[in-house]
């Protein structure tokens, strides 16, 4: 007959030893995890977390699309009005605007973390009310890095953030290669709403557009993105102007601004509105918003080309 398998037994006091190690590791991996960490917002101010937040609303478009870009779109329980991407936020309550926050909806939705901008009114009333404020507001390439870092700090996903950020290089790279050479130089008016406000040197459209190769009309003295006198974009006659199509197709019947040769000569992108977002919110997809103007460029009428 085949020999009886014999099953050695481990010695209690192994075993024991072995179960206690066990515990003991899992529980320092739990500490490890719910070690409490801060983070600096673009005040200046020091924010505690014990742990990353599971219910966060938050205040700015930008600010909507990164959490939900670095894989926390289920942590949101709320937006302000305007955030509209990626499709799924569109079901969330919305909370009012810049001017309009609806303090008490928003405390009623209990979350761990609220993310604003810090020209947000509202920010000392929360703060008030014991809710954790994180506040953050893009201007520049460099804030918006920043602020995508910060958040993956806040929901501890800082892999994922340098991922994106890595991702988003790479697009602008490779929408630069795709701008046509009769264009890189063209002096460019961005007209970020009718007023109208530009969108100067120093802003993130601004530098983005300088990565593609074009030369910016509103120089960074006069501020990020300045309300400019009419007359100001007629004497400096643009070789190109980005703008809202809604906007675009009404520009020639503006006093004076049927002078600008741009315009007769058809070297204008007029963006319809989805788009227009893309090129305005300075999240994770600025990638995508090198594209969208590289895009437009190759599909104008030659620098130069005949008027229509």
């Amino acid at each position: 007959m085949p020999a009886a398998r014999v099953r050695r037994r481990r010695p209690a006091a192994l075993v024991a030893l072995s179960l206690t190690l066990a515990l003991v590791s899992a529980a320092g991996a739990a500490r490890a995890r719910a070690a409490p960490y801060s983070i600096t917002d673009d005040r200046g101010v020091r924010v505690s977390f014990e742990r990353a937040p599971e219910r966060i609303v938050t205040l700015l478009p930008s600010l909507t699309e990164t959490v939900c870009a670095l894989g926390a779109c289920a942590t949101l329980v709320g937006t302000d009005r305007f955030s509209d991407w990626p499709e799924s936020v569109s079901e969330l309550p919305k909370l009012g605007g810049f001017e309009d926050v609806q303090v008490e909806r928003l405390y009623a939705l209990e979350p761990d973390a609220v993310l604003v901008a810090t020209s947000t009114r509202v920010i000392d009333r929360l703060e008030s009310l014991g809710l954790t404020v994180v506040a953050l507001e893009p201007r520049s390439l460099a804030d918006a890095r920043r602020a995508v870092g910060v958040l993956g700090e806040v929901l501890e996903r800082s892999g994922e953030a340098t991922a994106l950020l890595d991702r988003i290089d790479a697009r602008v790279r490779a929408a630069a290669e795709r701008v046509p050479p009769a264009w890189r130089g063209a002096r460019v008016y961005f007209e970020v709403s009718e007023s109208p406000h530009a969108a100067g040197e120093s802003s993130f459209i601004g530098e983005l557009l300088g990565l593609l190769g074009l030369d910016n009309v509103v120089p960074a003295s006069l501020g990020p993105f300045p309300k400019l006198n009419p007359e100001f974009v007629v004497r400096s006659d643009p070789d190109l102007i980005l703008a809202a199509r809604r906007n675009a197709e009404r520009m020639e019947a503006r006093p004076g601004w049927d002078e600008i040769g741009a315009l007769s000569r058809g070297h204008v992108c007029g963006f319809e509105e989805r788009a227009h977002d893309v090129l305005v919110r300075p999240g994770p997809r600025l990638g995508e918003a090198a594209e969208v103007l590289a895009d437009c460029l190759a599909s104008l009428p030659p620098r130069g080309g005949a008027e229509r």
